[in-house]
């Protein structure tokens, strides 16, 4: 770059900096492009009871109410607008200060800017936040169970299965008769009528476990953080129930205890141990599972098993095949 193009160059940057430097209000914060202190026409030095002094005289000067005409009393409006901005500003210390310091260092303006707004935004009880989400996930909480626990009605009502057995069920009840007409209405409104008896006596008569599970309001997050000390009460009582009499009285396991070690063993949750059919838990209980050699004798089988099943599933000996032949990461153009 030539020696006149860099004293050009100099010469802008200088320009550019004098107007910043001369600039030094914010538009959007505080009084923009006026000084607080000349709105009220007051110094620097001035003290907190000269400032309210000031304002009040100049706010029952320029009160809107005095003036006549509608021009008149819209810029008497304005003005008055601006003494009362103006006053609040500079009738809290901290804010003055902040405002002094802008006065001081213009050239922070994103510092300004942060100082300015965090005054006035709005502040929320963080105990109110809390409560508020709380209240929105449960409330999702609860309808997602409930349109899965709908789904799962609905995709039992499409099995021939089900849908006959509700049917006659409805019969029984009185709900559906196949041979009754009932004038005025169409055969759509009639199917629809019939689908809908389905679901009900389905939704009345089917106790569907697991994922799918009807939904309780005693599951929902409110809910379960109010009953949160008894739960732990319970718990606690339980452990210790379970400590005094099968770890240092050493008695023999009840039905249900044996049921909570096999599925313990069984890494299941709640939800899916329920889920499992009667003759399953029976087949379990029969097995001795909540033994702990008896356990580890059931899980080498079912290794065994899934391991032989693995082996004779086409698609993964296709990928094996390929693995030993062309090893991992390698491109082919073999389909």
């Amino acid at each position: 770059m030539s020696k006149p193009k860099l004293v050009q160059l100099f010469i802008l940057l200088s320009f550019v900096y004098v107007e910043i430097e001369a600039n030094i209000f914010i538009d959007g914060i505080y009084c923009g492009q006026r000084n607080c202190y000349e709105v009220l026409g007051v110094t620097r030095q001035a003290t907190k009871s000269e400032i309210s002094k000031t304002y009040r005289a100049l706010a029952k000067k320029h009160h809107p109410d005095k003036a006549r005409s509608t021009e008149d009393k819209a810029t008497a409006e304005e003005i008055f607008k601006q003494i009362a901005n103006a006053y609040e500003i500079l009738r809290d210390e901290e804010s003055r200060n902040e405002y002094n310091d802008m006065l001081d260092n213009p050239d922070q303006f994103y510092q300004h800017y942060y100082r300015y707004y965090r005054r006035r935004v709005v502040k929320v009880d963080v105990s109110l936040v809390i409560g508020v989400t709380i209240v929105v996930i449960s409330v999702i909480q609860y309808f997602v169970a409930h349109s899965r626990y709908q789904e799962a009605i609905y995709q039992l009502s499409t099995i021939t299965k089900y849908r006959n057995n509700a049917l006659e069920l409805a019969q029984d009840e009185g709900l559906f008769d196949p041979n009754k007409k009932v004038k005025g209405k169409s055969k759509s409104d009639l199917k629809a009528e019939k689908e809908e008896i389905i679901l009900k006596v389905l939704a009345e008569n089917l106790d569907i476990r697991g994922g799918y599970a009807k939904p309780s309001i005693l599951d929902i997050l409110a809910i379960q953080l109010v009953i949160l000390p008894y739960t732990f009460y319970k718990y606690v009582h339980w452990y210790a129930r379970w400590v005094y009499k099968f770890d240092i009285c050493k008695e023999e396991y009840g039905e249900e205890e044996k049921y909570y070690l096999i599925r313990k063993h069984l890494k299941y949750s709640q939800g899916q141990f329920d889920a499992l059919e009667e003759y399953e838990k029976a087949d379990l209980y029969k097995q001795e599972l909540w033994k702990k050699d008896k356990y580890e004798i059931y899980r080498t089988k079912k290794e065994e098993e899934r391991r032989i099943k693995m082996a004779g599933n086409n698609r993964l000996k296709q990928y094996r095949r390929y693995m030993k032949n062309h090893g991992p990461g390698r491109m082919t153009f073999e389909d």
